[in-house]
């Protein structure tokens, strides 16, 4: 099967109106009047990003899943992406159908469509790229740059399931293996990470800063910090845990560290005026979603974490870095 085959059987009835068939070298869009468009882009490389071997149906959601979570993050909807897929030489045709299916799934779920992409072939890992078009009422979008003085900062979800989710995927132990311990969870945790896109519309109202959890929590809660010019300090207790990842964390400090700079959480980051709180968690409890209070803004413009006494807590590093 060539490239053209390949689009014309697994792609191509993915496509919406203004991916044209995929048929022509480019897609048509055209924006509703008084609405902003976001966009943003994710790779995901085989062997970095997820395990090798892992060509099919779990690594093409994974891939939609992580830059929904973007676009849940600046409070905005999907309206259609751009694929870009390098096979290995080596994968057999049999995968291109599982894969074409977890897209079909995705876009099911979320109603997006494809717009149009490029494929071709290495003798190297795969590599998978999708930029994810979305939309936000006009001078809505909630930016990472907008935190302000006194802001509280919130998470949420939990945090650290898909940092077990990846030991279970690569084999290696969790141990002390908790009592509650559901691996199908923990690996969906990693695999399929649930974009909070209904509550990161109802953040455009409410919070002046906002991130996704990719790279782990502190650094991406750093991130913030750096584009507001603010200080954002956390208290490590409160950092929400499933009963499971407790158990296996215990009181550990080592290992609380690695939970909140392990990534792949795809959880929301925000911060917000303590006055919006009530407001916030009416929104989050619409959608049955845990939001927890971790922190509070103030001036500087670094991360400052401690633990329930106040003692300070030094990071190496503070999560995943791209190269």
């Amino acid at each position: 099967m060539d490239e053209f085959e390949f689009i014309a059987s697994y792609l191509a009835p993915l496509a919406g109106p203004g991916g044209l068939g995929l048929k022509d070298d480019a897609a048509l869009f055209k924006p509703e009047v008084g609405k902003d468009l976001v966009i943003t882009k994710d790779t995901m490389v085989e062997g970095v990003h997820f395990p090798h071997g892992h060509y099919g149906k779990r690594t093409a959601e994974k891939l939609l899943r992580v830059n929904l979570s973007d676009l849940a993050a600046k409070g905005a909807m999907p309206i259609g992406y751009l694929l870009s897929i390098v096979w290995p030489h080596s994968v057999d045709q049999n995968v291109f159908k599982d894969f074409a299916s977890g897209l079909a799934s995705i876009q099911k779920a979320y109603r997006f469509k494809l717009l149009g992409g490029d494929t071709t072939s290495t003798r190297g890992p795969m590599v998978v790229t999708a930029t994810l078009i979305g939309e936000v009422p006009e001078g809505k979008m909630v930016k990472r740059s907008g935190a302000q003085l006194g802001d509280e900062v919130w998470v949420s979800g939990t945090i650290g399931d898909a940092h077990l989710g990846v030991r279970q995927v690569l084999g290696k132990p969790i141990d002390p293996k908790p009592k509650s311990a559901n691996v199908k969870k923990f690996e969906d945790a990693y695999f399929r990470p649930e974009p909070r896109l209904t509550f990161g519309q109802a953040l455009r109202d409410y919070a002046n800063s906002c991130v996704d959890v990719s790279d782990g929590l502190i650094a991406d809660a750093g991130h913030v910090a750096q584009a507001s010019n603010k200080k954002l300090e956390i208290d490590l207790s409160n950092v929400p845990l499933s009963k499971a990842v407790q158990e296996w964390a215990g009181q550990d400090v080592d290992r609380l560290k690695a939970l909140v700079t392990a990534g792949d959480d795809y959880e929301l980051v925000f911060t917000a005026a303590s006055e919006n709180a009530t407001n916030i968690l009416a929104e989050a409890d619409k959608v049955n979603l845990q939001i927890t209070k971790i922190g509070t803004v103030s001036k500087g413009s670094s991360i400052h974490v401690s633990d329930k006494n106040g003692k300070i807590i030094e990071f190496e590093h503070t999560g995943h870095k791209h190269f």
